[in-house]
């Protein structure tokens, strides 16, 4: 469902402040000398206004979004937590970056479709699609728990960057079809070094796709940080491709929110791409393979809890009056019902088939995989035979 303006359905483009509705807001104005960045809610919850991206949303709105944001890191952790048990072989977590992904995730139509990566969790819940189907993959069970038509929702990419030509190529059809849904591909910055994503911004430019780029820059890829790939803010880059990119705050689901609607209204009326770079950071690990305290300091991930998406959403609720502790109360008994489901279905899930990972690989049949299929099943049978 999408998340509507009740006060302005699109980000203002005039250069004029916006109406001053409950608390007071400031005029933003960053430094020369820093990357332009696109800002509507600091980390301390007060609401400031962008010359060129506004948006006003109503008390349900707001707790709408805290609410998207909360239940979505609850169910990251609880999928973490069942990976350390055992229950799950693999996973990658979003802390951090809720509000890059439900910012964006509650900008979409329900006629646009999202190409994600593996990481996406947050865009997911936006869509509709049921957590625990999530799980299916990272389990081993399947190859993906969902149809992803049902909600315009491709299914995850371990490639990295693929999807992003995958995205390109889905909206060059779009146009051909004379649609005006819009398609958003994600990715993050160790991504963007990837040659499908430049291939993909140079088709989507010659053929002025309606796509949108949306770059979560958690400012390390797997243990590389950003600077040792690029000289050059990632939102930069899409000026030598002919299409605009604007680097928001990822931490700011409001800044999210309003950017992501403008560039997917641009892409709908035929202007073509659009780069987003929501700058944010990468909590915790890269995946629960990965141990970042190996090449990254704690002081750096310090600083990047004061900016925590939802702490300054909450600080913002509570000094406006618009969230009280009944709320608050209610909103953790349902992560609590969220995170007890998702244990459930996770236990539940059936175990696959061991032999299917021999069918399907060749159409008529092929010696070394019926006699690796008959290696396998001796093997499998062995540990029954010492079981007796």
């Amino acid at each position: 469902m999408t998340v509507e303006s009740t006060a302005a359905r699109k980000p203002r483009r005039s250069g004029a402040a916006g109406k001053r509705t409950g608390a007071a807001k400031k005029q933003q104005s960053p430094k020369a000398s820093e990357p332009q960045l696109v800002q509507l809610l600091t980390p301390e919850g007060e609401r400031v206004e962008h010359p060129e991206y506004d948006i006003e949303l109503s008390a349900q709105e707001l707790r709408g979004l805290y609410r998207d944001m909360v239940l979505t890191r609850r169910f990251d952790a609880e999928a973490t937590a069942l990976q350390r048990q055992g229950e799950l072989g693999l996973w990658a977590s979003l802390l951090g970056q809720e509000a890059a992904q439900i910012g964006s995730g509650r900008a979409l139509r329900d006629d646009d479709y999202v190409f994600p990566t593996y990481r996406e969790h947050g865009v997911a819940w936006c869509r509709g699609v049921d957590p625990t189907n999530l799980l299916g993959m990272f389990r081993g069970v399947n190859h993906g728990g969902w149809d992803p038509n049902s909600n315009n929702f491709q299914l995850y990419t371990i490639v990295i960057g693929s999807q992003t030509l995958h995205a390109t190529g889905y909206a060059m059809g779009v146009a051909k079809d004379g649609a005006d849904s819009a398609v958003i591909a994600y990715f993050g910055d160790g991504a963007s070094s990837q040659g499908d994503v430049a291939e993909a911004f140079t088709f989507s430019a010659v053929y002025n796709a309606p796509v949108v780029f949306f770059c979560q820059n958690n400012q390390w890829a797997i243990s590389e940080p950003t600077e040792k790939q690029t000289r050059v803010p990632l939102y930069q880059r899409a000026e030598g491709y002919g299409f605009p990119g604007v680097r928001v705050d990822g931490n700011d689901v409001l800044a999210c929110l309003a950017v992501t609607r403008w560039a997917l209204e641009r892409a709908r009326r035929g202007e073509g791409p659009t780069l987003i770079e929501a700058f944010t950071y990468r909590m915790g690990a890269h995946t629960t393979s990965d141990d970042p305290t190996r090449y990254r300091h704690d002081d750096e991930r310090l600083a990047w809890e004061a900016k925590d998406p939802i702490q300054r959403l909450r600080a913002h609720l509570e000094a406006a009056g618009h969230a009280d502790d009944a709320f608050f109360t209610a909103l953790e008994e349902e992560s609590d019902a969220l995170a007890k489901r998702v244990r459930e279905a996770v236990r539940a899930m059936p175990d696959p088939d061991d032999m299917a990972i021999f069918e399907n690989v060749y159409a008529d049949g092929h010696a070394l995989v019926d006699e690796e299929r008959a290696q396998f099943a001796a093997y499998q049978a062995s540990f029954a035979e010492e079981g007796n």
